[in-house]
């Protein structure tokens, strides 16, 4: 399977294609999110989150990196967005989340793209209109091809 493209008209219908992917979610799975600030990549960490069923309410972790929650499985919430130097990013230290037993979601990933796991599932937000927004999930690696074509067989409306 190769990428699929989806459309979501609100903030909720974000989180609820983001529910659906922590659904189907197995440890070791690694989300990484790309998009302008404002293309709703934290509302897919929410809905990640409780498809993890996390109880929180997932929140940027701009300023502290890695946001950790408790679920069915360990979400480690990671975003790049006040690093520019892929050096510092490398310096971070972790691989005990990326390569480790929980699920990882990465905003701002294009900053490290080299860094990452070769095999993830990257999700592509961009703004459309005012509260639409296409995400286009390309699959890296059979795990992703199937947890995509799993996602594609869920019913599309969220």
């Amino acid at each position: 399977m190769s990428s699929v493209e989806t459309i979501s008209n609100s903030p909720g219908q974000t989180q609820r294609l983001g529910r659906r992917l922590g659904a189907l979610a197995e440890a070791g799975d690694v989300f990484l999110l790309s998009g302008e600030l404002g293309s709703g990549k934290t509302c897919l960490v929410q809905g990640i989150a409780w498809g993890l069923g996390v109880e929180e309410y997932a929140t940027s972790p701009s300023f502290v990196l890695v946001r950790p929650y408790e679920g069915r499985l360990p979400l480690y919430h990671i975003d790049f967005y006040r690093l520019d130097d892929i050096a510092e990013i490398a310096d971070l230290g972790l691989e005990e989340y990326l390569w480790g037993d929980g699920v990882c979601a990465v905003e701002w990933a294009e900053k490290a793209l080299a860094l990452l796991p070769e095999e993830h599932l990257l999700i592509r937000l961009e703004h459309v209109a005012t509260n639409k927004r296409r995400l286009l999930l390309e699959p890296r690696g059979n795990r992703y091809i199937e947890l995509l074509s799993s996602f594609s067989r869920r019913p599309k409306r969220a």
